[in-house]
């Protein structure tokens, strides 16, 4: 009931024009006042703008629409240096005015004199005498005069600025949009019926379901038809039941212990604050509204990036797919992310994601974010929480406006959410809505949270909830009367009893292959090798095309004598293609058959190792070409995407993109593969675990350089150990049928037509798996570490092992060396150089795809040496790390019977590998030779 006031006051906000709205009295400047205290001189000085790169000349580079507003006219410029007094006093409000208002509904923290806030500090006395306020003030008056005394001027500042509503703009650099903004009972059920369940309820922010309800509304009638919600747990079942037409009866099915999937799909499911629901919803408008919720994990805020990815690749679909031609970023799409006041301040997540907000491969027009305040972490105050002001502080970060509003007044929160939306609207950038609230229960609803907060608690217990507040405020207005709240309440009470009895038979429904995914299949078995090969003509061809440069780039002369000629040469040779070579040739031939690639990361586009050159940057104008984006008509699109300094965030970003759809390959490159370290959260809770949890496939792949070269601790290791140690394939191999369908795929590739089938078998199985490739360094430019075209010809794929090469007779062989990665190398070079004394006693097989484990492949490789007596594990990595770990029990139960597994390779160590380069040299040469010793 006290919903359809918010209804009607929403209706008024949106029919009625602002400057005339009778919800707007107390906020009539927001129309056109906000404006620089500074006056401004005859001669404009120049201003310092952002710089575009290349602006919208390559795929993907997309920048919000930019919104102009009028300057003042040269009557109110005169008014406002006459009047620089009231000018002053005027900014003082808007710049201080939130510090001296009412926004904590508990009331701790109480409003406070603020001297820059009296007239009298600039000269203006409290008089009859009436000012000038043309360009200073814009109230409409009924009169229609521009004229106010000080003491008007006053009262309308402080019911502006100092109520229960509060904005921060002031630090905004933009002019433009500092004037725009001067111008403009599910709980009780289930504590009486799930008492001791975790469900981290919404009571004492009940008004969030408010701000959520008023801004999905709004989005429904400005056209918007995709939403994209991230939030974490607290409030989360609320929101599901309450706006997202969760079924309750699903609810209490998963609250009575059961799964929220078919029991015969190969899930594990998550707890209950972790599941979602994508409806639609309609306010009265032609469309709907697609809401698409993300599962969350615990590890809180780390959705938003992938909130942001998400709807970034939906952004992009609509641009591709031309279903709405004259859009612009962020007209048909919005992102929503709810925080945590002491997350919001804590997570560093936030700031990362906030860091991609306005970036042009990044950017999808705009989120509104809402901070749900409880004024509490867990059982810290914000004293302890945070060293700002306000917790929003952190949005400062890209200059986002900030709205905060007092919880107990639900109009207010409507109102404040409108001001943000039509902000967000207008300049598709971030706003800020801090809803100041309080949490009745302790972090969850088991806890007592007196035992650290006596005094907050102690004020909570003793007052009202929201919902009551509203209701008497309704029935004192004759709005609703007391029988016809009490009906709803016994009518929502009995819908949810009657769902709590229909959860005894509910069956849930699967979606996860719905759609876009409806081409898709849940693998039962791996795939692992499929013809991934190309007719030698069009790999020709594609291979041509990728280094031809538009005729108005003047290409750096380094690049033409060292890329692009070396590369046309090797292409016509068809031989020692190169690993770049190999990747553009797998990028052109998956675009040419209308495949998108989105390649993300930092300096991505030339490769931090100065390989790739995916783009040519003109040497005269910096004008961009990406020349794979020329192949030929219907081809895809590659989206070259250098991203920020970040990997938590970016990573989060792509994997949101890799599960929006299954048409685009999405590939991560980190810098250095160690980097990968800072982006742990994402890679354990999404990438993982996405599909078991959640049964949502990504196909993401994750390019690591690594490999030890004498670089130190820190540029050496893709700690891959860390993802093999997260896969879920059995340990006992000794099964020759044993079957496999691991979370992830890990490969160590050594060929560059080992990477070229690896992109293209990523995206053309019937379904979707991460991939991890600790990719190649110094491999990039070894001549031995070349392929020939023909090895990427029809009738080609990629191999899970490559057999050894070098023992020429395998009757002789005594030692089987078992080796991943750059170190084959290394050995294969000290084998050919003392191939007399080796004498074909050793073979070296290159095990390529880790994960899952190549069990029938390797037994058919040891059957070619019947007279092996030693089996062997070699790598330069550490013993605690590299690969050692994972193969070590599946190739024991692998070997022959009676045959033990010895290990060759650096001793344990606390870092990945020393930075003494002596004593690195020393290390490696031992393992060498001691790989290759006499038996």
């Amino acid at each position: 009931m006290w919903k359809a006031r918010i209804q009607q006051t929403s209706h008024r906000l949106r029919t009625s024009p602002i400057a005339t709205s009778s919800v707007w009295k107390q906020s009539t400047s927001l129309a056109r006042s906000f404006g620089p205290a500074v006056l401004r001189a005859p001669v404009l000085a120049s201003v310092i703008s952002k710089r575009h790169y290349h602006e919208d000349v390559v795929y993907g580079y997309r920048v919000p629409k930019e919104f102009q507003y009028p300057d003042y006219t040269p009557e109110q410029l005169a008014n406002r240096q006459k009047q620089a007094a009231l000018v002053c006093l005027v900014n003082a409000y808007r710049s201080s005015g939130h510090r001296a208002t009412d926004l904590d509904p508990l009331g701790i923290q109480k409003k406070t004199t603020i001297p820059e806030l009296d007239p009298a500090r600039y000269g203006l006395e409290m008089t009859a005498d009436k000012l000038n306020i043309d360009g200073i003030l814009e109230v409409p008056l009924a009169d229609g005069s521009k004229m106010l005394s000080i003491a008007e001027i006053n009262k309308t500042l402080e019911d502006i600025y100092c109520g229960h509503v509060a904005f921060e703009f002031e630090h905004i650099p933009d002019t433009a949009e500092k004037r725009w903004f001067a111008d403009y009972t599910f709980d009780n059920f289930m504590q009486k019926k799930f008492g001791q369940v975790k469900r981290y309820g919404l009571e004492g922010a009940e008004s969030a379901i408010v701000a959520l309800d008023e801004l999905f509304s709004l989005c429904n009638h400005a056209g918007i038809t995709d939403a994209i919600l991230g939030m974490p747990h607290r409030g989360r079942l609320n929101i599901l039941i309450d706006l997202l037409k969760y079924p309750p009866r699903a609810l209490f099915h998963k609250l009575q212990g059961n799964a929220e999937f078919p029991d015969d799909l190969p899930a594990s499911g998550d707890v209950i604050s972790h599941i979602a629901s994508s409806p639609k919803l309609n306010y009265g408008c032609k469309q709907d509204l697609n809401v698409t919720m993300l599962h969350n994990p615990s590890h809180l805020e780390a959705v938003n990036p992938v909130v942001a990815g998400y709807g970034r690749a939906k952004q992009m679909y609509l641009y591709d797919n031309n279903t709405d031609p004259g859009c612009a970023l962020g007209d048909r799409l919005i992102g929503i992310q709810i925080h945590g006041d002491a997350a919001f301040t804590g997570q560093g997540v936030i700031m990362e994601t906030l860091g991609l907000s306005n970036l042009p491969h990044f950017s999808s027009g705009g989120t509104v974010h809402i901070i749900i305040n409880n004024q509490i972490g867990y059982t810290t105050p914000a004293t302890n929480a945070r060293s700002t002001l306000y917790t929003s502080d952190i949005a400062k970060l890209v200059n986002a406006p900030v709205v905060h509003v007092n919880g107990d007044y639900p109009e207010e929160v409507a109102r404040a959410v409108s001001i943000a939306f039509e902000y967000r609207k207008k300049f598709r950038k971030d706003v800020i809505i801090d809803l100041i609230t309080f949490r009745r229960w302790g972090h969850n609803e088991l806890d007592e949270p007196s035992f650290t907060q006596p005094q907050m608690y102690s004020i909570i217990r003793s007052r009202e909830s929201i919902p009551k507040l509203y209701e008497r405020k309704m029935e004192e207005e004759n709005i609703v009367s007391k029988d016809d709240a009490q009906k709803t309440r016994t009518d929502f009470g009995r819908h949810l009893e009657d769902e709590l009895a229909a959860s005894k038979d509910y069956q849930p429904e699967a979606d996860h292959l719905k759609g876009k995914w409806s081409g898709l299949v849940m693998p039962t078995k791996a795939v692992t090798t499929m013809d991934t090969g190309v007719d030698l003509d069009i790999l020709r061809r594609v291979g041509e095309r990728s280094v031809a440069v538009d005729s108005n780039i003047k290409v750096h002369p380094r690049l033409l004598k060292h890329h692009i000629q070396p590369r046309l040469k090797k292409l016509a040779e068809g031989s020692s293609v190169d690993w770049a070579t190999a990747e553009a040739l797998a990028f052109g031939t998956l675009l040419k058959e209308g495949y998108n690639i989105r390649l993300c990361g930092q300096d991505v586009g030339r490769g931090t190792f100065s390989q790739r050159h995916a783009m040519f940057v003109c040497q005269d104008t910096e004008n961009v070409c990406i020349p794979l984006n020329s192949i030929g008509e219907s081809q895809g699109k590659l989206e070259v995407a250098n991203s920020n300094l970040s990997e938590l965030a970016v990573l989060g970003f792509e994997y949101g993109v890799s599960i929006q759809s299954p048409n685009i390959l999405p590939i991560w490159e980190a810098q250095f593969g160690d980097f990968n370290n800072t982006a742990q959260v994402i890679i354990d809770t999404y990438i993982s675990s996405g599909e078991t949890k959640w049964l949502r496939q990504s196909g993401l792949v994750m390019l690591l350089p690594h490999g030890y070269d004498g670089a130190g601790p820190e540029h050496s290791s893709s700690r891959i150990e860390r993802f093999l140690q997260l896969c879920n394939t059995p340990m006992d191999m000794s099964d020759p049928g044993v079957s496999q369908n691991p979370n992830m795929h890990i490969t160590i590739p050594t060929t560059p037509a080992q990477m070229f089938h690896l992109l293209r078998r990523q995206i053309r199985r019937n379904y979707r798996k991460p991939l991890v490739v600790a990719g190649p360094k110094t491999l990039l430019r070894l001549s031995a570490a070349t392929s020939a075209l023909d090895d990427m010809a029809p009738g080609t794929s990629f191999q899970p092992i490559i057999p050894d090469s070098l023992a020429t007779n395998p009757d002789k062989v005594k030692r089987v060396v078992f080796v991943s990665g750059k170190l084959y190398y290394d050995l294969a070079k000290a084998y050919t150089e003392d191939s007399a004394r080796i004498d074909s006693r050793v073979a070296i097989v290159r095990l390529e795809e880790v994960c899952p484990f190549p069990r029938q492949e390797l037994a058919s490789e040891m059957a070619r040496f019947p007279n092996a007596t030693e089996f062997v594990w070699c790598q330069e990595e550490t013993m605690n790390a590299g690969v050692y770990a994972f193969v070590q029990p599946r190739l024991q139960s692998s070997l022959p019977k009676g045959h033990a597994l010895q290990y060759i390779g650096r001793e344990p160590l606390a870092a990945p590998v020393t930075g003494i380069s002596r004593v690195y040299k020393i290390e490696q040469a031992k393992v060498i030779r001691d790989a290759l010793s006499d038996i």
